[in-house]
This record gives C-alpha cells, sequence and structure tokens, in this order.
C-alpha cells in the first residue's frame, strides 16, 4: 500500500545519550522522505553529543563514544537535517512524546527556528497502541511478519516505522490514507509544546500544566506576575517551551498597545 500524500512525509528515529529531551543530545539520526509520488530518499547521521554516552545507554543502541569522535556535531549538520524535513510532515514510533521534542531542542541549540507550523506529525506507536498495545519490534512481527533483528539501530527502526503505518493502514479500514486523519488519531492531549507544560484549555487558550498556576492562563499569570516569566526563562526548561512562552508574551505585548 502507497500513503496517500498532499506533500512528502519524513519518517525519522533517533538514537540519543540518554531520555531527557532537555540535557540528553543526539547521537544518531536516520530519515526516510517519502515523496507523494511513491519515491523515498533516506541519509543516516552519526553525530558527537559533545558529552559522554553513558555505558548502560551505549548497552542499548549500540553507539559508543569512539564510534561518534570523530563525527561531525549536530550543530555542523543542522542545516542539511532542516533542509531535508523542512518542507515536509513528520513520522515516527514515540515521536510526538520523544522524537520532536529533543529534535526540535537540537534545531533551537543550534540556531535554526524550528516548529511544527504548516506540518502535521504521524506516531505509529499511539496508532499502534490504540489498536495492539505492543512494542515496536512486536508491532512490526504482528503486521508485517518479520523480525527486527537490528533493533535500536536509528536506521532499522525507521524503516520498520514506515513499513508498520502501511501495514496499519491496510490491516484497519476506520483509519483513514490521509496524513491529517492520521495525525489527529495518533496525537495525545494538545499542548502548545512539545514537553507537556503548556496545554490548551476548552477555548484554545494557552494554560499552565503544572506547578502553582496549574490550570490558569499563561497570559495572565504572565501579566500578573511579571517575574515569573523572567524565573521560567532562567530554569531548566525545554527551549521550546521557552520560545512558546516568549510568544506568548510577545503576542500579549502587542494587544496591550493596538
Amino acid at each position: 500500500m502507497q500513503l496517500q500524500l498532499n506533500k512528502p512525509i519524513c519518517f525519522f528515529d533517533l538514537e540519543t545519550t540518554g531520555i531527557n529531551i532537555t540535557t540528553d543530545r543526539i547521537v544518531e539520526i536516520s530519515i526516510l522522505k517519502v515523496h507523494p509520488e511513491g519515491t523515498e530518499d533516506s541519509k543516516t547521521w552519526l553525530i558527537n553529543p559533545e558529552m559522554p554516552i553513558p555505558k548502560e545507554v551505549t548497552a542499548i543502541h549500540g553507539i559508543s563514544d569512539a564510534d561518534v569522535a570523530n563525527q561531525p556535531t549536530f550543530k555542523e549538520v543542522a542545516k542539511d537535517i532542516f533542509n531535508m524535513i523542512k518542507d515536509s510532515d513528520l513520522g515516527g514510533f514515540n515521536s510526538n512524546r520523544f522524537d520532536i521534542p529533543l529534535l526540535a531542542e537540537e534545531m533551537l541549540r543550534a540556531e535554526i527556528d524550528f516548529d511544527m507550523k504548516n506540518r502535521v506529525a504521524i506516531d505509529v506507536q499511539t496508532i499502534f497502541h490504540k489498536m495492539e498495545q505492543r512494542t515496536l519490534s512486536a508491532a512490526y512481527k504482528f503486521y508485517c511478519d518479520k523480525n527486527l533483528d537490528d533493533a535500536h539501530s536509528a536506521e532499522a527502526d525507521t524503516k520498520a516505522t514506515y513499513e508498520v503505518l502501511k501495514a496499519q493502514l491496510a490491516k484497519y479500514d476506520e483509519l483513514e490514507n490521509d496524513t491529517k486523519f492520521l495525525a489527529q488519531f495518533s496525537s495525545r492531549k494538545q499542548f502548545a509544546d512539545f514537553a507537556g507544560f503548556i496545554a490548551f484549555n476548552k477555548k484554545g487558550e494557552e494554560c499552565f500544566s503544572f506547578g502553582k498556576h496549574k490550570g490558569k492562563r499563561v497570559e495572565d499569570v504572565l501579566n500578573d506576575e511579571p517575574g515569573y516569566f523572567g524565573w521560567l526563562l532562567n530554569a531548566d526548561f525545554p527551549l521550546y517551551t521557552k520560545k512558546v512562552l516568549t510568544a506568548i508574551k510577545l503576542r500579549a505585548l502587542n494587544n496591550k498597545f493596538n
């Protein structure tokens, strides 16, 4: 089955130094770009994270400090990666909660203004969990009747994710072969930022989802407690969350003086 696409979609997978989207770094990224006419491009980068890779993490994905010692840093390849995905929707396995947020952090550290405007994201794991409640290796076996021998290799996981999505479309009549439908189906609670610190209320207004101001409109809190904005910018929050907060602050100021 071929995906029905209005624009390219980039399936991608990351191998990293850990699971903290704020402090951990990418050590490998693999992208499979699928074009509307069905042609495919793929590219994999090994990346020097400029920090040690914990031994317990190397034991999972097999990438050691020695493997990346002479590889480029993310900042050195960021433009190449961005150019490959800039016109595309995104797809991955647990990508909405991990891969996209961490990629956004790396892009912003590299001074590339990455966001999700004009694109959607399909999280194949969410579709799988809603339908079958399993892991990527199990999904690959279940849907494609293949063994994922190179699990935790970014390239193998990326290709498996793409094949699983196509098999899901073939298996479930209720899934529409449409990227917007699949993005909505695979999304969880809607947040203004990737990390989930800023949620939308029923009116579509940004609200804090944590701490003493949980449930309050961000704009109201920043207006009533100006020092809180400074604290947020200096605290250990993801760069993308700070970007969203700054945009809300600037929007409020523009509305005030217009």
